[in-house]
């Protein structure tokens, strides 16, 4: 009989730490919106603070969107690791490189990933959010050391 094998999103390509300070928030981000209420509202408050009331609901509503349109429209459930882990998933990586992307101005290379993660029609979509998620993200990470401290290694655990 034939072990059921792990997704294949989900195997680790390498280390949270080796991200720039934008494409670890954006995997810290995915994992805690997807991780339950109490961590979702860890979200809302790093928001809020490192944007103010009015930006930061913006962002969060991008960021809701934009996870909403890969719930719903998504090739495939996107893989996680577990919040504290140090590992990068495959899945996770390949987010953390469209947000960035997007952030950039790379709308070619933003469109062409967007393509692998949701359905096609969706995608041009995908991208006008991560970039405002992207950007509202550097806005963060530039004006706290906040964000990138997660990635410290004594916070972090194997998955």
């Amino acid at each position: 009989m034939n072990q059921p094998r792990p997704h294949r999103g989900g195997a680790p390509v390498g280390y949270v730490a080796e991200l720039d300070a934008v494409q670890a928030s954006a995997v810290r981000y995915l994992r805690l919106w997807c991780d339950g209420p109490e961590s979702k509202a860890e979200v809302c408050d790093d928001f809020f603070h490192g944007l103010g009331t009015v930006q930061g609901r913006e962002a969060l509503d991008s960021l809701d969107q934009l996870f909403s349109l890969c719930v719903d429209y998504g090739r495939r459930p996107l893989m996680r690791h577990q919040v504290t882990c140090k590992c990068l998933g495959a899945d996770e990586s390949c987010f953390a490189n469209f947000v960035a992307a997007a952030t950039e101005g790379a709308q070619e290379d933003a469109m062409m990933i967007a393509t692998i993660l949701v359905r096609a029609d969706m995608a041009p979509s995908l991208v006008g959010l991560a970039q405002s998620v992207g950007l509202a993200l550097k806005r963060m990470t530039q004006r706290t050391a906040l964000a990138p401290a997660w990635v410290s290694p004594q916070n972090q655990t194997y998955h």
